[in-house]
């Protein structure tokens, strides 16, 4: 994220011109964005026109600016694009003021936001500033006759893609350096600038020889580490071991990784853990929250009053950060948050058991 401009506009609401260099970007917006809000972008908009030069066809597309108090907001992931949908409150053309239109936010497109923002949407858009400069990280994992890379992002891991390739005796055998070859084109082709190469066993080095050998560019950014699995459990000890941090600041989504181990292991200990709206709540009052864990889903939810929990969201992170606690807003995109999200969506590592 790039932030183009700062100011300030009317009732005191800053206002930040801002510009999202890639699919994380927008998805960072997705939960910066509130009704309420107001956005400036160019966009386009079919015009009807009736008077007495042209009759009335369905109106013709002009490119106008406008402001919109915004009222819905969509991260389209697999379209790479935001919509934010509401009603024009400012336009280049006043005859459009009080219709409803959808601003559709790609790459690259500036979008001006006036808000008060709460503190863990300024924490978010500043995370999205510096994760610009991080490394694109990909991580391949790999056993006998079988193997997949995943992507990292800041909203979670994704496949990219997965190969197949029975080794060993047999009738349907293949000689293990297809498997190999095979992974060595994806990672070309995905042209990571850094690849962490994981697995048990040796199977790993001789990739890795095979890789320095026939894509020594692909080699020369592998990182290898020792994991007990491959595929989505592979990649689960990669981000638990750190890994990734190595090639990048610490990642998001290690950090939730992390945190969702030691609150489980609290909770099944009995020991300094707490979770559900008013458990948390409670918890907050006496100000026993070390660490409080929020997906980031459900507490849009919330902020837009289309949820169900009984106390006010808002209220709990401010008394958890006046009283020096931290709070981390989970992605619901990957599995810690997916976790969190079965404990109610809101959890706290305590500074001490609560009776």
């Amino acid at each position: 994220m790039r932030i183009a401009q700062r100011g300030y506009g009317e009732e005191g609401r800053e206002r930040l011109t801002l510009v999202p260099e890639n699919v994380d970007d927008l998805w960072h917006l997705a939960h910066v964005l509130e009704p309420g809000d107001r956005v400036d972008g160019d966009t386009t908009r079919r015009i009807q026109r009736d008077d007495d030069r042209m009759r009335d066809t369905g109106g013709q597309r002009e490119h106008i600016h406008v402001t919109l108090e915004v009222e819905t907001v969509e991260f389209a992931r697999f379209a790479n694009r935001l919509r934010v949908g509401g009603v024009i409150v400012g336009c280049s053309r006043e005859d459009q003021l009080g219709s409803h239109h959808t601003l559709n936010v790609e790459r690259h497109d500036e979008l001006t936001v006036e808000k008060h923002f709460k503190p863990d949407q300024t924490e978010r858009i500043e995370e999205a500033t510096e994760a610009a400069e991080n490394p694109d990280v990909a991580i391949a994992t790999v056993e006998e006759g079988a193997a997949s890379i995943h992507t990292v992002q800041q909203y979670g891991t994704e496949e990219y893609a997965s190969f197949t390739k029975p080794t060993g005796k047999g009738e349907y055998s293949r000689p293990r350096e297809e498997l190999f070859a095979e992974l060595g084109e994806a990672l070309a082709h995905l042209d990571a600038d850094a690849v962490i190469l994981a697995g048990p066993g040796f199977t790993k080095t001789d990739a890795h020889d095979h890789l320095d050998e026939e894509f020594p560019a692909v080699a020369d950014q592998i990182t290898t580490v020792d994991t007990s699995a491959v595929g989505d459990r592979g990649v689960h000890e990669v981000l638990k071991r750190g890994a990734v941090d190595e090639v990048q600041k610490e990642t998001r989504i290690s950090k939730e990784a992390n945190l969702i181990d030691e609150l489980t292991e609290n909770i099944a200990t009995g020991a300094k853990a707490t979770y559900g709206p008013d458990d948390v709540a409670e918890a907050a009052e006496f100000g026993a929250v070390e660490t409080l864990l929020v997906v980031d889903e459900r507490l849009r939810t919330e902020r837009q009053g289309e949820g169900d929990w009984s106390i006010d969201v808002n209220d709990v992170i401010e008394s958890v950060e006046q009283q020096g606690g931290d709070v981390v807003v989970f992605s619901a995109e990957f599995a810690p948050g997916e976790q969190l999200s079965n404990l109610g969506g809101i959890a706290a590592i305590l500074r001490y058991r609560l009776q």
